[in-house]
């Protein structure tokens, strides 16, 4: 379809004056040959029907080589359409025959040496609706035909094809003596249309002015089809503001203009931005559908694998059991059956990519409770009627029995002694590979401490008479509720101040979890098993999150709600406890379970990120009280209430924000000072 000079100008140069392509001014086809031969176009369309491939008696010409060039068919000054020039290179296949003298005829005349060499050279255009077929006589004088050597070249003007289309050309001679060359192109988009990205959630359509046209945002899924997320028909131009989870690299748009048969144009602009494969595995989800039907649900094929592991109830990594199942590409969307082993809680699933634990869910945690204290036992076949037994520990398989130092080798006997009088419980087993079995290990460490348990029971029953003499104690107090304190390394200057937060809290009836005072179990396990662990005990307890608020918080959670790089400090465990807590807030579990919290005058409430403010959130110490009260809610029973006790918190608090504030400055400016001595919490 023809279309304007300054649509195409649009569409093909950077500026609408400046157009580099070659124009035409015929209307009719043309061809012209290099310098040497002498070319003749037949005359309109040709069927395209090739032949069988023949042996060549002598010299044939053959195509070498094929492409093509982009130009313009200008019948008037400003109505233009594209076309596609087709050069074809041509060579001589073969040599002369020469006649053997015994069997020269006068009746059969040969040709002479001096003749001239011809084939005609076929050219098939396809582009989608339309497909045309040419045909160039082609003629080489006999001084050019050399046996392998290059003779010219042929050029055809012009085959005419729509702005976005993609081409196929096929060229081949005839009679054909090999198989044709083809070539693949794709003209350039429609001049009406440029999409482009501003920021992380906006398309830009640089539509034409009220120009109509059809939009579509689609998953382009590898399996299965397509998924449509929006259709409209909508006037030019527009600028889409898209949802925070729909960025994936699988997002694409099409759109067409409302015409018809027009053609429609598709691109995928986040498919290459690291920024969409990252949200990608955010909002992908590991589904236990059933015992022994696990799936991975994404919008997108993900680049991962699959393997069944081993976790510990020490919070350590999850350890791949091969066997029973190889590490396997993950197809998404589709459920798919695990190897036929036995319930225990301690059997999970775990998904890796980017290469890096992403997803792990445990086959049974829900069903079977927490992770037992259980030894996995491997036995494997070593020959016709012999097996080897090891036990899987964090430093590998370890044979039993061993000298090593470790858990497993100094029970190794007992452990062997429990195995062989199936004791233990066999989780799967195969004819030719062996077995997986787990054992029990309380028995051993009651064995253990046996004499220390004798002592904690009369310590036990001193105190019970302790307190049936105290006349104002009747029962012993329940369980303090668990409060897990999440913070950011800002300084130790801020870690003063947020121990000084924690005593203050151990004071009341909690049990207070923080990182400050974990370092050598943090260090051990690694920040993300730590928080990980410490998460799911606290509200498996019933407990509550605090999510501790600073300025330097602040920004790294935009940083890490906006897929950008968090930097971590030798401490800083920002990240991974981020990545613990944020799914509860993004799918709506962080009512009753999760509370925030910043010092006054440090923080102004709005800053906090949008999604953390689900929860409720508390400036202290000037909001303690309801702070406190919020901590309590949800203990049944509760060993007592906040009181008059939290004034004395309120005033030790507030000491220490002073304290930190005057000797670090205001919040934003200048570098951290050391703290000092501040007033101790009493």
């Amino acid at each position: 379809m023809p279309v304007s000079w300054f649509l195409l100008s649009l569409a093909l140069g950077r500026s609408p004056v400046v157009v580099s392509l070659e124009r035409l001014l015929e209307t009719q086809d043309t061809a012209r040959c290099s310098l040497g031969l002498s070319c003749h176009l037949w005359d309109g369309d040709v069927l395209c029907l090739p032949g069988s491939i023949e042996s060549a008696p002598g010299p044939v010409l053959v195509p070498t080589h094929l492409q093509t060039e982009l130009v313009l068919r200008c019948p008037q000054e400003t109505d233009c359409a594209l076309c596609v020039r087709v050069v074809v290179h041509l060579a001589v296949h073969g040599h002369w025959e020469e006649p053997e003298e015994a069997v020269k005829s006068d009746s059969e005349p040969q040709e002479p040496r001096n003749g001239s060499l011809q084939a005609q050279v076929v050219l098939s255009f396809q582009a989608y609706p339309t497909a045309r077929c040419a045909l160039l006589e082609v003629q080489v004088p006999a001084v050019l035909v050399q046996p392998g050597q290059s003779v010219g070249s042929a050029v055809f003007d012009c085959f005419e094809a729509a702005l976005g289309a993609e081409v196929q050309i096929w060229s081949y001679t005839q009679p054909r003596y090999q198989k044709e060359l083809n070539l693949t192109q794709q003209l350039p988009a429609l001049p009406w249309l440029n999409v482009s990205t501003d920021g992380d959630n906006v398309l830009v359509l640089d539509v034409s002015e009220d120009q109509d046209f059809g939009f579509l945002l689609y998953w382009d899924r590898v399996q299965g089809p397509l998924k449509s997320l929006w259709y409209k028909n909508l006037t030019g131009p527009q600028t889409i503001t898209l949802n925070h989870t729909d960025l994936v690299p699988c997002l694409c748009v099409q759109v067409w203009r409302l015409e018809p048969d027009s053609v429609r144009t598709s691109f995928c602009p986040f498919e290459k931005d690291p920024r969409a494969h990252r949200n990608l595995w955010h909002i992908a989800k590991l589904q236990l559908l059933s015992p022994g039907i696990w799936q991975l649900t994404a919008p997108c094929s993900l680049l991962a694998k699959v393997v069944l592991c081993w976790q510990a109830p020490d919070q350590g990594p999850c350890q791949p059991l091969v066997p029973p199942m190889l590490p396997g590409n993950v197809t998404v969307n589709k459920s798919q059956e695990f190897p036929l082993v036995r319930h225990h809680p301690n059997l999970c699933v775990q998904v890796r990519g980017w290469e890096k634990v992403q997803l792990q869910e445990c086959l049974w945690a829900d069903s079977l409770g927490p992770f037992r204290d259980d030894v996995l036992l491997v036995e494997m076949k070593t020959g016709l009627n012999n097996t080897s037994v090891c036990a899987l520990e964090p430093s590998g398989c370890t044979p039993l029995p061993s000298i090593a130092s470790t858990r497993a080798a100094r029970l190794g006997e007992q452990l062997l002694q429990d195995f062989r009088s199936q004791q233990c419980m066999q989780l799967w087993s195969d004819d030719n590979l062996g077995a997986l079995w787990a054992c029990p290990m309380d028995k051993y460490t009651h064995k253990r401490w046996v004499l220390v348990w004798l002592t904690c029971l009369l310590l036990a029953a001193a105190l019970f008479f302790f307190f049936l003499l105290k006349k104002d104690r009747t029962k012993a107090a329940p369980r303090a509720r668990t409060a897990l304190l999440l913070h950011s390394a800002d300084g130790a200057g801020y870690e003063r101040l947020v121990g000084a937060l924690a005593s203050a809290l151990s004071q009341m009836p909690l049990r207070v979890v923080v990182d400050l005072w974990s370092r050598r179990e943090l260090s051990a396990h690694g920040a993300l098993a730590w928080f990980h662990g410490q998460r799911r005990r606290t509200l498996q307890e019933d407990g509550v999150v605090i999510l501790l608020f600073s300025p330097a918080a602040v920004a790294q959670c935009q940083l890490w709600l906006q897929h950008q790089t968090v930097e971590a400090g030798p401490h800083d465990a920002l990240s991974a406890w981020l990545s613990c807590v944020l799914p509860d807030f993004l799918q709506g579990r962080a009512a009753g379970r999760y509370l925030g919290v910043y010092f006054d005058g440090l923080l102004h409430p709005d800053t906090v990120p949008a999604p953390f403010r689900a929860a409720p959130l508390f400036s202290l110490p000037s909001q303690l009280p309801g702070f406190l009260d919020a901590l309590q809610r949800g203990c049944s029973p509760c060993p007592g209430r906040p009181g008059d006790g939290a004034e004395r918190v309120a005033q030790a608090l507030r000491a220490a924000v002073d304290c930190w504030t005057s000797l670090s400055g205001a919040p934003g400016r200048g570098e951290e000072r050391d703290p000092g001595p501040c007033p101790a919490l009493e």
